[in-house]
């Protein structure tokens, strides 16, 4: 390779490392007091949420989930691994030799299921086109087609914008500071 086209291939790697780090950084939501912004902080990329759903319809495996989606393997090795320290999955190794991994559901895992129901109920009203939405779910109990709806967990009605309103949690540093006295968010 002439030393043009060496110093070409070494200042594009330069702009690809260049780029991809200012597209990695975001501001971290982990810390803020706020349900919706930590779950983005977990699960907030385009990727991360189609892994999970990948998984609620049997993919455990890489291959599984890199055949699926059609992701790079960089990108999928982190996604999974977040996954896995973030308690969403368990990695449990079904060969030794080479070591394969499968990805397991946790509980808390399962627990996102409703959330990707939710998105997919909106994306089947708002963005599934003249043909209808692209895949349906049934029930399994009643065997109906079904979706999902975020109801009341009190009284059963339908939640839908205006009907509920906010107040600061046991969790709310402001809340805490007033319980228990000043603390480092003040």
């Amino acid at each position: 390779m002439s030393s043009i086209v060496q110093r070409t291939v070494d200042h594009v790697r330069s702009l690809e490392q260049l780029i991809a780090s200012w597209l990695v950084k975001r501001t971290p939501f982990s810390d803020w007091p706020c349900s919706i912004a930590r779950s983005i902080d977990l699960l907030g990329d385009w990727w991360t949420p189609l892994v999970l759903r990948d998984a609620y319809f049997g993919a455990k495996r890489f291959e599984q989930f890199q055949r699926n989606l059609g992701i790079g393997r960089n990108v999928l090795t982190q996604r999974l691994n977040r996954l896995v320290d973030e308690g969403m999955f368990e990695r449990r190794q079904y060969e030794e030799h080479p070591p394969r991994s499968e990805y397991i559901l946790t509980d808390k895992g399962r627990d996102f299921f409703p959330v990707l129901m939710a998105m997919s109920a909106w994306g089947d009203r708002w963005l599934a086109g003249d043909d209808g939405p692209p895949i349906t779910f049934k029930h399994k109990a009643c065997d109906h087609t079904t979706a999902a709806e975020v109801v009341c967990s009190n009284c059963g009605e339908r939640l839908v914008y205006g009907s509920v309103r906010g107040s600061l949690g046991p969790g709310h540093p402001a809340r805490r500071a007033a319980t228990t006295g000043p603390s480092r968010e003040s």
